[in-house]
């Protein structure tokens, strides 16, 4: 027999998690997802990924603005009479009054190998980072930032120029696998809490759109990084004869550039090479102002850009 659980989550990360347990034999009771928002050109509001999963499993929904300081809220989770809360990229602090209301605690589904990069962005961060190895960890939460105890990790390898979105989708598959597999050696018995050490631990800061304008002046396998890490948001930018130049895709190439960093060394159905502080830069699909996305090729149709220098102010 299965667990009476309730869900707290909202993107797509958490959407997959919710998708999983309502194929097992645990009970959904209620999910918790974050106020709908104003998204896209015409800001309309705009349900969650979790929300519209609930929706279309008839699933009890609450959507407060917030958890602390809410007594009400504290008693209507108690009626819901859940043997364990899981929490997958909700966005709202859980208070103590609300990690102590599941008998079996409150499991979070964290995007990364606790204690490394606890916090918002540990999937952009790690890919930033270059690191090799990532994964998922479900913990035991406890009213610090990702500092419970670790229940289960499941580790990932990060792909060569993969981006911040194909990651996230693998690891949002990982991430509902890892749940189930937790809450069945819990029903088990089996599961022992390892406590995060604090040596290794770091801090995935919220993205900045400050930090997606590239400086040509830094190595190509940082710069492939940073537009990897930041696809699909804010998108890594750079200028071209005054317009801002979004670049969704692009590959490092570690040989001898031109020294004059951001020029354009040559451009062809390949892509767009450009010099960067340490090798070059191959752009491979990129977006001009009010337009979609577009392979560097089709770019080249219309424009000759060899000699060009990117990143100029005007």
């Amino acid at each position: 027999m299965g667990y009476r659980t309730i869900f707290a989550g909202t993107p797509e990360f958490a959407a997959e998690a919710l998708k999983q347990l309502l194929q097992s034999e645990h009970t959904v009771v209620a999910v918790y997802t974050q106020p709908d928002r104003a998204a896209g050109r015409g800001r309309k509001l705009t349900p969650s990924a979790v929300k519209r999963v609930a929706l279309e499993h008839q699933l009890p929904l609450c959507q407060p603005d917030k958890l602390k300081d809410e007594p009400q809220l504290w008693q209507q989770l108690r009626q819901w009479q859940a043997d364990v809360m899981v929490v997958a990229a909700y966005g709202l602090i859980l208070p103590p009054e609300v990690l102590s209301i599941p008998p079996l605690g409150c499991l979070n589904i964290h995007a990364s190998l606790l204690p490394r990069w606890r916090g918002a962005a540990p999937i952009q961060r790690a890919i930033l980072a270059g690191d090799q190895q990532t994964g998922i960890t479900i913990m035991q939460m406890d009213s610090g930032l990702d500092t419970g105890a670790m229940l289960y990790r499941l580790e990932l390898t990060i792909e060569p120029n993969e981006s911040a979105a194909q990651l996230q989708d693998r690891l949002a598959v990982s991430g509902g696998e890892a749940l189930l597999t937790t809450l069945q050696q819990l029903q088990r018995g089996e599961l022992t809490a390892e406590p995060q050490s604090e040596s290794g631990a770091c801090y995935a800061k919220k993205l900045h759109k400050s930090e997606a304008v590239i400086d040509w002046s830094r190595s190509s396998d940082q710069i492939a990084r940073q537009i990897a890490a930041f696809n699909p948001w804010p998108v890594a930018q750079t200028t071209l004869q005054g317009e801002v130049v979004r670049i969704w895709q692009a590959q490092a190439i570690n040989q001898p550039a031109p020294p004059l960093t951001g020029e354009v060394i040559r451009a062809d159905r390949h892509g767009i090479e450009v010099a960067c502080g340490q090798g070059s830069l191959r752009i491979i699909q990129l977006q001009l102002p009010g337009k979609r996305p577009m392979q560097a090729s089709d770019f080249l149709t219309s424009r000759s850009v060899v000699g060009l220098r990117l990143g100029e102010s005007v």
